[in-house]
């Protein structure tokens, strides 16, 4: 049985949904808007001019085969922050931002730790909190999760991330680890993401399903090339946070 995606909550012999674990990187927070929001400060103080949509862009896309390569054994493990930084070294090379300081290197590394959530997310996160645990499952390592969600004002119950199992998402373990600390079956556990490999994973080791639509995650110009699935596709489909939240049945907060 599926949950519906819009209007009154259904009646559905499934478990109830205990808890909702998000992931963060473009479902939650708007990571291309970090850059365009503090790039230029640091472009000008260092007196480098760049593209920094492109310049997001071109390290978001490094940000899958870095994890691969240590899903697949060629590098030992390391957290986000690590990998980001090898990635970011090729990046200035590439760019042409050898006039930046150590620490305007160490500024442009941190805006993953300051990125701002969608508009939508925290009024979302806000109404799901009374009756559903919430939490991320990133990517992300507990510290980087921790700092977004301190400086955003994230609601978090707990933190919890691929960091804890050693395993970047899609591995299996991952989401196990999550179930094991969280002691929940997961059909009772709802993943939360607005990338397709995510929740066709989760599906794959019994967890609940929700997309949330994110066209603007690359920025608008490639907004039109993001297609939203079919209503069918995953137990909710939606277009934000606070859809979910009317999907799942949670009351607007009074």
């Amino acid at each position: 049985a599926h949950l519906r995606a819009r209007g009154p909550p259904m009646t559905d012999p499934a478990p109830a949904v205990d808890a909702l674990l998000f992931d963060m990187f473009g479902t939650v927070v708007d990571w291309r808007g970090g850059f365009l929001r503090d790039g230029p400060a640091i472009g000008a103080a260092a007196g480098v001019d760049v593209d920094w949509g492109s310049f997001a862009d071109a390290w978001r896309e490094e940000y899958r085969p870095a994890l691969d390569r240590v899903r697949s054994g060629e590098v030992p493990w390391r957290n986000l922050d690590s990998l980001q930084a090898e990635s970011l070294e090729a990046l200035i090379d590439r760019f042409g931002l050898e006039g930046l300081s150590e620490a305007d290197v160490d500024r442009l590394h941190h805006i993953w730790h300051r990125l701002d959530p969608w508009p939508d997310s925290i009024p979302g996160l806000r109404r799901l909190k009374p009756h559903h645990l919430i939490a991320p499952l990133s990517n992300g390592h507990v510290r980087l999760l921790t700092n977004v969600a301190k400086r955003a004002g994230i609601p978090w119950d707990l933190i919890l991330s691929a960091e804890l199992s050693r395993h970047y998402k899609p591995d299996e373990q991952a989401y196990l680890t999550a179930l094991e600390l969280l002691d929940l079956e997961p059909s009772s556990v709802m993943m939360v993401a607005a990338h397709e490999y995510d929740l066709k994973a989760s599906r794959e080791f019994g967890l609940r399903t929700a997309y949330i639509h994110r066209p603007y995650e690359w920025g608008p110009e490639a907004a039109a090339s993001v297609e939203r699935p079919d209503e069918g596709a995953y137990d909710v489909v939606v277009d934000s946070l606070v859809e979910l939240a009317d999907a799942l049945g949670a009351p607007p907060i009074a």
